[in-house]
């Protein structure tokens, strides 16, 4: 008889949420190595932040729900009678974390509005900070719908620097502001090929955005191998 017993919703929730972080913060990463001096060490901190920091809060997650029943590694600690502790490593976890969503949220809406990254950060900080309590009781729920949403815009990101990589710094660098409506419809697709093809949900995502972005823009000849 297994210790677990998980149905098939739960595995493909759990698969969601795995792979999804890690196509998520990929997705993210760009916002915060680009500060780094060498490409090299971004590199090395890239590898050990996914291949061992993000691994070990998988798996001290699942030691922890196997154990006492709670995947929260704060939870974790307050059944253990440690709360001390389990209170200063929630505060760093939500600190670490929440500074570079915050950071990463500021940024894109920035981009958007064409309002500093400060007062879009501080907004959002506002509108985060108020949606805390349901977020805290619909954590799952709202992990799914990232790992759902956010890997279709990694998808497009790869599919266009592929595209466009021999001209891509002088694309980068251009004063060009305009809105790619090619990449809103490859990231829909994406997310509509994460709801209703079977497989990896995340893994859907990416592909069909990546894949229906590079097709569109090669059927409008967009694009410049």
């Amino acid at each position: 008889m297994p210790l677990i017993d998980i149905t098939p919703s739960e595995l493909t929730i759990a698969l969601t949420i795995v792979v999804g972080s890690f196509i998520s913060a990929g997705t993210l990463t760009a916002d915060f190595v680009r500060f780094g001096k060498r490409a090299k060490s971004v590199f090395l901190i890239t590898i050990i932040a996914f291949l061992f920091g993000n691994s070990l809060m998988f798996i001290f997650g699942a030691a922890g729900a196997a154990s006492v029943g709670e995947a929260d590694i704060s939870d974790v600690m307050i059944a253990q009678g440690l709360i001390l502790p389990a209170i200063i490593v929630l505060g760093l976890n939500i600190w670490t974390t929440n500074d570079n969503a915050l950071y990463a949220s500021g940024l894109g809406m920035a981009n958007i509005t064409g309002l500093s990254s400060k007062m879009m950060s501080i907004v959002n900080g506002l509108l985060g900070t108020l949606c805390a309590v349901w977020l805290y009781n619909n954590f799952v729920g709202w992990l799914t719908f990232l790992s759902t949403a956010i890997p279709p815009i990694g998808g497009v990101i790869i599919a266009d620097y592929l595209l466009n990589h021999k001209h891509y710094q002088q694309l980068v660098n251009s004063n060009k502001k305009q809105i790619n409506t090619v990449a809103i419809i490859a990231v829909i697709i994406g997310i509509l090929c994460a709801q209703y093809l079977p497989g990896i949900i995340p893994l859907n995502s990416v592909l069909g955005s990546a894949i229906s972005y590079i097709v569109i823009m090669l059927l409008l000849r967009k694009v410049t191998i």
